[in-house]
């Protein structure tokens, strides 16, 4: 069966068209467009009309080729900041005419449970149990379990969140810096009161961030989905990048071959986030996951 998934968070929406036939899973196409819908969210509580027409404009590209490509079925899930946005009916309703399907703005559990079904897809259970954290732009996710999810919890600490509440500055002050991490430090807290962080044998962080800061730690001169997926980055490289990326300038950042332009305003925070998840989970290394909330949600296309 021909599926497509769209996700659509606070920085990023993405589509995936997949063949999915029992257990075989051929990936079609992939796409990403840097939106930022999530522009303001935090201050405001609503959408601003200029991020609704950016999004709306890349789910019009997303429907041409899901036409074009014959799919059979498709799911379109919204996350952190359609949650949060009180005038979100005019985001929804926009995307029920252009793709003639309902979209889901899923909460936090959900999100969870879906990134963590595809984040593991390609581990073996043995290296489980297993601690998957999402960095979003809104939200992250920190889901524990094995070969299911056993415990998960949603904080609202996001590159897009953390760099428009404390980074006035480029690059950030010592202070602001200061101010952002301890802002994670206790929505960290907050998920390890729910979820057994410190426990798990192996830590796999997936979306934008952790691969960006894969990137970096592998030092490649152009974004390579392919080395990077499954790629063993060490706590020390974490830190090291997260440092590097907090001390350049927005044209440093943006000179960097791997760096995607619509993640160069807000790597510096989501940075910041991974390598705070790496001192408070003891975590010696992570596993760097292409496979994620996307490859979740075409597979519960078919497996239900």
């Amino acid at each position: 069966m021909r599926v497509a998934a769209i996700d659509c968070g606070t920085n990023s929406i993405r589509l995936l068209i997949a063949d999915i036939n029992g257990n075989n899973f051929r990936e079609v196409i992939r796409e990403m467009e840097i939106v930022r819908l999530g522009q303001g969210v935090d201050q405001t509580g609503q959408f601003h009309p200029d991020a609704i027409a950016r999004t709306l404009a890349a789910v019009d590209k997303f429907a041409a080729e899901i036409a074009k490509r014959g799919v059979e079925k498709i799911r379109f899930c919204a996350t952190s900041a359609t949650r949060d946005a009180t005038n979100r009916h005019l985001f929804v309703d926009g995307v029920r005419e252009r793709l003639g399907i309902e979209p889901e703005v899923i909460s936090g559990d959900e999100e969870a449970a879906l990134s963590f079904a595809g984040a593991i897809q390609d581990l073996d259970p043995s290296e489980g149990p297993f601690l998957v954290v999402d960095i979003g732009g809104g939200s992250t996710e920190f889901v524990f379990g094995t070969t299911s999810v056993e415990s998960a919890r949603s904080v609202n600490v996001g590159c897009v969140r953390m760099s428009e509440r404390h980074f006035a500055n480029d690059p950030a002050t010592k202070e602001q810096i200061e101010a952002a991490s301890a802002d994670i430090q206790v929505a960290i807290a907050q998920a390890a009161a729910e979820v057994p962080i410190t426990q798990a044998k192996t830590l796999v962080a997936v979306a934008g961030t952790a691969t960006t800061v894969a990137a970096a730690a592998l030092e490649l001169n152009e974004y390579d989905r392919y080395a990077i997926h499954l790629a063993r980055i060490s706590a020390t490289q974490v830190h090291e990048a997260s440092a590097m990326f907090l001390t350049q300038n927005r044209e440093q950042r943006l000179g960097l071959g791997y760096m995607h332009p619509g993640r160069v305003d807000v790597i510096a925070a989501g940075a910041l986030v991974l390598s705070e998840i790496m001192k408070a989970t003891g975590a010696t290394e992570f596993v760097a996951s292409e496979s994620d909330i996307l490859d979740g949600m075409a597979r519960s296309l078919v497996h239900g």
